[in-house]
């Protein structure tokens, strides 16, 4: 079995970057909105650089990507309190320590890592 204890401060170290990632995104989003709202700059024609809407809509996938792995985190942590971290979701074997030090929320061994039977 894996040091659970290990990992469990893997995943909360982690836990805490990404909470801090999603509180600067969702303020860089905000104020990028605020900074639209008070301008009437035509940012769709400028022919200068990125606009401002693809800017918001990097920001807001950055954002939705930061959720998911946050979800998947508070997954693996679940999974240490019932007991169940890291065996495999779907055949119940070891994952290999090298896989969950790569990826620490993993509920998959190499073998099911798309999730599959």
């Amino acid at each position: 079995m894996v040091d659970s204890g290990r990992f469990r401060r893997l995943l909360e170290d982690e836990k805490q970057q990404k909470l801090e990632l999603l509180a600067a995104l969702s303020s860089d989003i905000t104020s990028v909105n605020r900074a639209r709202q008070d301008s009437n700059v035509d940012d769709e024609h400028d022919p200068e650089g990125s606009t401002i809407a693809f800017e918001l809509s990097q920001a807001s996938a950055l954002l939705q990507q930061s959720k998911r792995g946050l979800a998947q985190i508070d997954a693996a942590l679940e999974r240490i309190v019932a007991g169940s971290y890291g065996l495999c979701a779907v055949c119940g074997a070891v994952i290999p320590e090298g896989r969950l030090e790569a990826r620490p929320w993993t509920p998959f061994c190499v073998k099911h890592s798309s999730g599959r039977a």
